[in-house]
């Protein structure tokens, strides 16, 4: 299969840079969905010691991956401790 491939690009340099994006694209894809799955607060990994991981984040957490003019330092809680 990758002599194949090999062989192609040889053929046909222009190919060369749609591997490199589409590659590019899929490794920053498994990458997001790596940090959706490690640092989203409503992923629950080990149920039995931590049931509900989002009542432990602070109104300081940042969770989410981008946000515009957010200072999280500023933050207070609204709700109850439970």
């Amino acid at each position: 299969m990758l002599a194949l491939v090999r062989k192609q690009l040889r053929n046909h340099p222009a190919l060369i840079p749609l591997f490199i994006f589409i590659g590019g694209g899929a490794t920053m894809s498994m990458v997001y969905l790596a940090r959706l799955g490690l640092r989203n607060p409503d992923v629950c990994w080990d149920r039995k010691n931590n049931p509900e991981p989002w009542n432990k984040m602070g109104p300081t957490d940042q969770y989410k991956f981008y946000t515009v003019n957010m200072d999280y330092s500023k933050l207070k809680k609204e709700g109850p401790d439970f």
